[in-house]
């Protein structure tokens, strides 16, 4: 009799997910009008880390809950991700917004995406933490479908990890840094997030 697979390194996994706050705010679903299932290949950092190590040994037709904690999610806030500049500094100095995302570059030439939170006369207040960092996440999972990866799923995985690695800082884990587009994005995403495609 074949066994049932298993989500582990290197399975390509399909999961419907209800992501809550504490208060019990749906924050994101993949029953929401513009969502869809989460693909990922399992093992690669696609997911936050808390929720990916849930996930291990869990079947198709799985159903679990998951509580994630800032530091296994997409990290504490950091002030110091926080900054105001001259509204003039903007792209469109007239027309910025609450909510307005841009992505900076840093002397290296690390991108990070950054957030408008503010708008004053002259300044604009930027944040450069996930909107969801400092969070705790409440994940309700079904999985719908495991497989093992082809050799090109696993290859595409292990180079967006490649990529999301290099530029990191240890304090940077999931704070959306140059990395951040490699993370299949669970919230309040920036609408540009690549997500694996099936």
């Amino acid at each position: 009799m074949a066994t049932k697979a298993t989500i582990e390194p290197n399975a390509r996994v399909v999961l419907e997910y209800t992501l809550r706050d504490l208060d019990d705010d749906v924050l994101d679903a993949s029953s929401d009008e513009d969502g869809e299932p989460i693909v990922y290949i399992h093992g690669y950092g696609m997911l936050v880390p808390g929720l990916e190590k849930a996930l291990t040994g869990l079947a198709a037709g799985d159903e679990k809950e998951v509580v994630v904690p800032p530091e296994e999610g997409f990290g504490e806030r950091d002030e110091e991700l926080v900054l105001e500049i001259d509204r003039s500094e903007m792209p469109r100095p007239d027309s910025v917004e609450v909510g307005d995302e841009l992505v900076a570059e840093s002397p290296e030439g690390d991108e990070a995406v950054m957030r408008v939170i503010e708008v004053k006369e002259d300044a604009v207040v930027l944040d450069g933490n996930h909107p969801l960092a400092g969070e705790t996440l409440r994940y309700s999972i079904v999985v719908r479908e495991v497989r093992p990866a082809t050799d090109e799923e696993i290859e595409e995985a292990a180079s967006a990890f490649e990529d999301a690695a290099e530029g990191w800082e240890p304090h940077d884990h999931g704070t959306n840094g140059s990395g951040g587009d490699a993370l299949v994005q669970l919230g309040r995403a920036p609408k540009s997030s690549k997500k694996l495609k099936n």
